[in-house]
């Protein structure tokens, strides 16, 4: 019985002229591709799009931010659309309209609330000592800023080494440039991890 199947077969494998067998391989190839674009699009384009909706990466030039975030860094972000759920301690990557660049720096003092510095490397809010183990150097820096409403102000961990809100003619930044929270460095390896 197998016999009689695989001698049927043969024979219309020999029945077949050139040309259809040339549309067979045709059919063949189309089928293939489809396959392939398929397997493509919901394995790769799809998540590459849901990855550019909700994230984005962004590159740490200076030390601004070290030790927390070492420069040339590569940081993974997730994109802010409440731009009203910042909160103090996030680090965040923003559009600095004054300098032209996106950084990415540390929220210190939110909307209405008073910075206050006294020269000892020690920083207040609304009059309260604000405690900051992430800070990787001392400055001596003195002065006040008020928040307004809808801006944050922000600072570099490295605080003697970084041109953040203290030197801006602009402190502030309004929640309208905030493009994201930095997550994750993953790059270079050495240091990749979760920001906290």
């Amino acid at each position: 019985m197998e016999e009689e199947i695989i001698l049927e077969t043969e024979e219309k494998k020999k029945e077949l002229t050139p040309e259809e067998i040339k549309e067979q391989k045709k059919k063949k190839l189309k089928a293939e591709i489809i396959d392939w674009a398929k397997t493509i699009f919901f394995y790769c384009l799809i998540p590459l799009a849901v990855f550019q909706t909700f994230c984005f990466m962004a590159s740490v030039p200076t030390g601004s931010m070290e030790t927390t975030i070492p420069v040339g860094a590569q940081v993974l972000t997730t994109r802010s659309f409440d731009k009203d759920n910042i909160e103090r301690g996030d680090i965040v990557v923003f559009e600095s309209e004054e300098l032209g660049v996106v950084l990415i720096k540390r929220c210190i003092g939110l909307p209405g609330e008073t910075v206050t510095f006294d020269g000892t490397g020690d920083v207040y809010i609304n009059g309260g000592k604000l405690y900051e183990g992430y800070v990787s150097s001392f400055s001596s820096f003195e002065g006040e800023f008020v928040v307004p409403e809808d801006c944050y102000f922000f600072l570099g961990d490295n605080r003697g080494g970084s041109l953040d809100a203290r030197y801006w003619e602009n402190p502030y930044i309004h929640k309208d440039y905030i493009k994201g929270k930095a997550r994750f460095i993953l790059f270079p390896f050495s240091c990749m991890g979760s920001l906290e």
